[in-house]
């Protein structure tokens, strides 16, 4: 080691290794080579010692702690709304609703509340006459199940990510067991299956209690019979025509009967467990019999026909600031 240590100097700059005596003057040794040998390895020893249990130290240094800053929940902006609608259908037609704008989720099962019909694309379900659509349930057999109807939604530029959506509907005047909807789903499901995603009920109503109309909104944080809700009171829901409406935007989610704005659900910044809703989303529009909720005080025999009559829909996108 010590001969190493020696000859890795140079003398006067050159590649010329040191003598002995001359590697001692350097470091001020004065005694003989092999006592210096000694004291140079201890040295070098108590170096290698030191530098081992440095890096030692720091390979077991743990980093400190990330804490992410959450995002800063949005402002509200007072965003505001393109007055021509990009989407819209007047049913000022006769026949089968729009194919270019309506599609029909199709079938049976329940839909993951029990219901009782199987929902199809037949005329008889869904159908436009003096100009308004017609959406009904009736007391027939399909497949396995007791009842039909539609559950009609919307297709092609039929969804927004934030806008406003209204429409002028008057509900059914059934007997108990009917459970009409105009509600949203997102198009993608980029967060997961619902609730995750979210759903936007604008507007729903059970038929046991026919003039109470209630407007949800649906997240992982809160769903179901604990999802954000608020309930009005509309007397006239199933003998007029009423204004149903959703003003949504990247702070907030509004909803509005007859322009009077009657819920409000804010976003508060803290993520899509509870702000799933800045996605695409699209309409729906059905009738369904029975169900956890519909059917929760029993289905009359005579709930059928239930029609939901709608005069328009129309979509208008949010103007970005």
């Amino acid at each position: 080691m010590f001969s190493r240590i020696k000859n890795i100097f140079y003398h006067n700059t050159k590649l010329v290794p040191l003598d002995n005596q001359l590697f001692l003057s350097i470091f001020g040794f004065k005694t003989n080579y092999f006592t210096v040998r000694k004291q140079v390895t201890l040295v070098i020893c108590g170096l290698a010692a030191l530098i081992l249990a440095s890096c030692s130290k720091t390979a077991v240094q743990k980093p400190a702690p990330f804490n992410p800053t959450p995002p800063a929940a949005p402002v509200d902006s007072g965003w505001s709304f393109e007055t021509t609608p990009s989407f819209s259908d007047e049913f000022n037609y006769t026949g089968t609703p729009d194919t270019t704008k309506w599609g029909y989720d199709l079938g049976g099962g329940g839909w993951g509340n029990q219901e009782l019909e199987n929902y199809t694309s037949s005329i008889k379900n869904a159908y436009v006459s003096n100009g308004v659509l017609h959406i009904s349930a009736l007391n027939e057999t399909v497949g396995t199940n007791l009842y039909s109807s539609a559950r009609m939604v919307s297709k092609n530029n039929g969804w927004l990510t934030y806008g406003r959506v209204e429409a002028l509907a008057k509900l059914p005047a059934s007997p108990k067991g009917a459970w009409p909807a105009i509600w949203m789903l997102p198009n993608d499901y980029v967060y997961g299956n619902w609730p995750n995603s979210g759903e936007i009920d604008i507007m729903e109503q059970v038929s046991f209690d026919p003039l109470n109309v209630h407007f949800t909104v649906h997240d992982q944080a809160a769903y179901g019979a604990n999802g954000h809700t608020e309930t009005t009171g509309i007397p006239t829901d199933t003998s007029a025509f009423h204004k149903y409406r959703v003003d949504w935007t990247p702070y907030a989610i509004r909803g509005y009967y007859d322009d009077v704005e009657i819920f409000t659900y804010v976003n508060q910044g803290t993520g899509s467990a509870a702000w799933p809703f800045d996605q695409k989303f699209h309409l729906l529009m059905n009738v369904a019999i029975g169900g956890g909720w519909g059917g929760a005080q029993g289905v009359a025999t005579n709930v059928c026909p239930a029609t939901m009559q709608v005069d328009y829909v129309h979509f208008y996108k949010m103007i970005h600031k």
